[in-house]
């Protein structure tokens, strides 16, 4: 195992099947999940057997909706005897007390919360379901009271970029671990909101406050996900300033010092067992019932081709950022078909090609 490609975090689609239709969801989940039925207990055992005698880590039982599994905490539990650290992401709407108690016992390490509105109005038109929001805050108020670790994950679009401070300043208050700000990547349902999709300008600005955001805040850790172009604005900042600052992390977080670690140390485990870059690309690297978890991660062709960064096209080929941002290669799939293209919703010129239009005028 190449050290700077060790598998570190997991998400794993234990079902498709969900409670909510949401906008934006990567698997289009609804409650029929047809033609993609969940696996067997014994065969989430298999899987796991798998992944722990080759690595160590963090495994997140995603959907759909994990609860709606009714072995969900026979799988944490068993994940949480292999050595592995188990955690679950849910919208928060099928939280009790009886499953705050079942996660203490199963040993699940962190939970996150979706979360993509200040108020009941904005979160529940989001998630397409009433009561969405009172779901969230009820969950985060249990959490507290039982001792539970959560981070909160907030999909932002045109229809409610202006929430970004506001969902932030009520993820403090709930008393939220982390807050992981998503830059919607169009896959699944969110292919029928492309035109919802932040602007490039609007995008850099909002990595602009976040930069500034993030340098003063001390009570919890904050990331934007699925923005590679952050680290590059990072160090574009640090450079005009003159000054650095330590940046915050979590032991269930993959770091906080590169972009786009799609199929490089993360990746998704879907509930038809195909392995995938991240939750955002639905290409597959290969299946879990016809090899190993080790097989795929070192040997597939697409893993490998996203790892040879001379390989990527465009405006990421030519940056000088390329080892610190990578471009979301979700993104650039989405929207061109090639995985390897530019960054489509960077707005940034590199130097290189900035000295070459110099050199032909």
């Amino acid at each position: 195992m190449i050290k700077e490609f060790e598998p570190k975090w997991i998400a794993w689609e234990i079902t498709r099947r969900c409670n909510l239709s949401c906008i934006h969801c990567r698997s289009s989940s609804g409650l029929e999940a047809e033609g993609h039925p969940d696996f067997p207990t014994e065969e989430a055992y298999r899987i796991i057997d798998d992944i722990a005698g080759y690595a160590k880590p963090v495994i997140v039982l995603s959907g759909g909706e994990p609860l709606i599994r009714k072995d969900v905490f026979d799988i944490a539990k068993y994940g949480t005897e292999k050595g592995l650290r188990m955690c679950i992401a849910t919208n928060g709407s099928l939280v009790t007390k009886e499953i705050c108690e079942n996660m203490k016992a199963s040993v699940v390490r962190m939970v996150s919360l979706s979360l993509d509105g200040s108020t009941e109005e904005v979160h529940d038109d989001f998630r397409n379901q009433k009561g969405a929001f009172a779901g969230v805050i009820n969950a985060a108020k249990l959490f507290n009271k039982h001792g539970i670790q959560f981070l909160i994950n907030s999909s932002f679009t045109k229809r409610n970029q202006k929430e970004i401070p506001k969902v932030y300043k009520l993820a403090k208050e709930l008393g939220a671990a982390a807050w992981y700000m998503f830059m919607i990547v169009p896959t699944g349902r969110g292919e029928d909101i492309m035109n919802e999709l932040i602007s490039k300008e609007d995008y850099e600005e909002i990595l602009d406050w976040h930069y500034r955001m993030e340098k003063n805040e001390k009570d919890i850790l904050v990331r934007p996900t699925c923005a590679p172009h952050y680290y590059r604005v990072v160090l574009q900042k640090q450079k005009e300033e003159g000054e650095k600052f330590e940046r915050r992390s979590l032991k269930f977080s993959t770091g906080g010092s590169k972009g786009c670690i799609a199929g490089q140390v993360i990746c998704l485990i879907d509930v038809d067992e195909n392995v995938l870059p991240c939750s955002y690309f639905p290409k597959s690297a290969g299946n879990l019932k016809e090899q190993s978890f080790k097989d795929i991660w070192e040997n597939s062709e697409l893993f490998l081709e996203m790892r040879d960064f001379k390989k990527y096209k465009g405006r990421c080929g030519s940056c000088e950022y390329i080892n610190v941002c990578g471009g979301c290669r979700a993104r650039a799939y989405a929207v061109s078909g090639d995985y390897l293209e530019e960054e489509p919703f960077c707005s940034y010129v590199p130097y290189r090609i900035r000295k070459e239009m110099q050199n032909k005028d």
